[in-house]
């Protein structure tokens, strides 16, 4: 029989396990599961409205599967990881650990819950289907091989952590103000991402007019397996991570040249392939992207619910632990 543990709170050994069952399914699957804002709230312990959920098999000293919810800007995200040698049962496993975190919701208050899902199988709708969740939003994947045909015209500079963070999070923020995810972030928020090892400021491309910022191309490198600082990274992805233009310079075809200016610097440190992520349903940034060669590549989608409040203590454990 399964046990599940819901966490509130991960201590070193609990992170530990997770982060072995997240690098099983990326061997498995060739991409990381976990959004980046799962991650961080993960491995830092978790923030309010944090609960982790370790599904457990007598037998097996692994976790079988691991969920996650956190708190978003508008609304609770959950995320569901399988191992890769338990997915026949998937089936049973799935609707535990779904279950058991909309449970989790409904005695924090209640509201709106986000599942993402990596290229949504049968299953997984049927899972959505049957906890009373649909489709609500769609994302794509893009990509395309660099060098680019075209490169930028606008001059642009490093990010300087510190003297720029302020002038980026009012950009950021107006850009994104209708936008869940990305849309009011704090300053802690950004200089959490700024202590990830992926970082380097000189991928964070800045450009302004008129004595403003007026847009940025914040790039991300996926090492595939290799030391980040070797020579040859033609094996690595580079990531248009976030690109945006402030709303008072929207119209002057910055955004194509925001993006070939995170495109030249990410090919002029030997990166073969570049990928962005796009909501599919905003059919002017698709256009723009497909003119600049990018072509769909995968599709994540967002399987959404409303969950009503209903106080009362959640256990901390479900089955024979």
């Amino acid at each position: 029989m399964r046990c599940l543990e819901i966490k509130r709170e991960m201590h070193d050994r609990d992170i530990a396990e997770v982060t072995s069952l997240l690098d099983a399914a990326e061997r498995a699957d060739g991409r990381r599961p976990l959004s980046d804002h799962l991650y961080l709230d993960l491995v830092s312990g978790g923030a309010d409205g944090f609960a982790g959920l370790l599904a457990w098999e007598p037998g097996h000293e692994h976790p079988v599967a691991y969920a996650q919810v956190s708190q978003g800007n508008d609304s609770h995200i959950f995320e569901l990881v399988v191992h890769p040698h338990h997915r026949y049962d998937m089936a049973t496993i799935g609707p535990e650990l779904l279950d058991a975190a909309l449970d989790v919701v409904r005695s924090a208050g209640g509201g709106a819950v986000n599942w993402w899902v990596y290229e949504p199988t049968t299953a997984h709708r049927t899972l959505a289907d049957d906890a009373g969740m649909h489709q609500d939003r769609t994302l794509y994947q893009m990509r395309r091989s660099l060098p680019t045909e075209r490169h930028a015209t606008i001059e642009t500079r490093p990010f300087v952590p510190g003297a720029d963070d302020e002038a980026w999070l009012s950009v950021n923020n107006r850009a994104f103000a209708d936008h869940a995810e990305q849309g009011g972030w704090t300053l802690d928020v950004f200089r959490t991402r700024q202590q990830e090892s992926w970082f380097d400021s000189d991928g964070f491309r800045m450009y302004e007019r008129d004595g403003r910022l007026a847009g940025f191309c914040w790039t991300k490198v996926h090492h595939e397996g290799h030391d980040p600082s070797a020579s040859d990274h033609a094996s690595d992805l580079g990531e248009i991570y976030v690109i945006a233009v402030d709303p008072d310079f929207h119209g002057h075809g910055l955004g194509s040249e925001m993006t070939l200016a995170g495109l030249d610097h990410l090919a002029s440190h030997g990166i073969d392939n570049a990928l962005l992520y796009v909501d599919a349903a905003n059919g002017g940034a698709v256009a723009m992207y497909r003119r600049l060669g990018f072509d769909v590549h995968s599709t994540n989608a967002a399987f959404v619910t409303e969950v009503e409040n209903r106080p009362g203590p959640v256990p901390e454990r479900l089955g024979a632990c």
